[in-house]
């Protein structure tokens, strides 16, 4: 199986699991079972309202499980606005417009970009030490969500010495903080 479909199924897993989600589903089985099959699974057993729960409080709730890549490097800085006009910048080279409630470093915009685009696959790599890190948070929290972030980051090539190190150190420090007024 193609990581263009991996991803397009991933973008629409991690998407909020409103109605929309659970119509699209059987679509995502009949395409992707093989590497979804335990989230599949487990999202079934939830049901619904679990499930929204679930999405709420894992990746609203909790930084470490945070769907928006650049807040692993760039945390909630000036730097990252500058990311998200990077990215934006891409989106647009490659000849695709977000939408206007959409942030460009959500990893489901990224994933869709991915699954169909060429230069999407290099975007997920250069975001791989954040995959990693909320691959790890997922599955310190035992979320299904593991299960669809790991078969993203099977579909990419095997992570390298220096982006697994980078990783460590991210989830050592944390994301970066200032102070904005030279106020501390």
């Amino acid at each position: 199986m193609s990581s263009a479909v991996v991803w397009q199924a991933a973008a629409h897993l991690l998407a909020y699991p409103d109605e929309r989600f659970w119509h699209r589903l059987p679509l995502i089985k009949e395409a992707a079972e093989p590497h979804f099959g335990a989230f599949l699974t487990r999202a079934s057993d939830l049901g619904p309202g679990e499930l929204a729960a679930h999405y709420v409080e894992t990746f609203d709730l909790h930084r470490r499980c945070c769907l928006y890549l650049t807040y692993y490097a760039d945390g909630d800085t000036r730097r990252r606005g500058r990311s998200l006009a990077a990215l934006k910048q891409r989106y647009r080279a490659a000849g695709w417009e977000l939408m206007d409630d959409e942030l460009p470093d959500f990893l489901p915009v990224m994933l869709e970009f991915a699954a169909l685009d060429p230069s999407g696959a290099e975007l997920l790599r250069e975001h791989r030490p954040g995959l990693e890190l909320l691959l790890t948070a997922l599955t310190d929290r035992d979320s299904p969500y593991a299960c669809v972030i790991g078969a993203v980051c099977a579909a990419l090539p095997p992570i390298t010495a220096a982006e697994r190190l980078q990783a460590t150190r991210l989830a050592q420090a944390g994301p970066p903080a200032e102070t904005v007024g030279g106020y501390l």
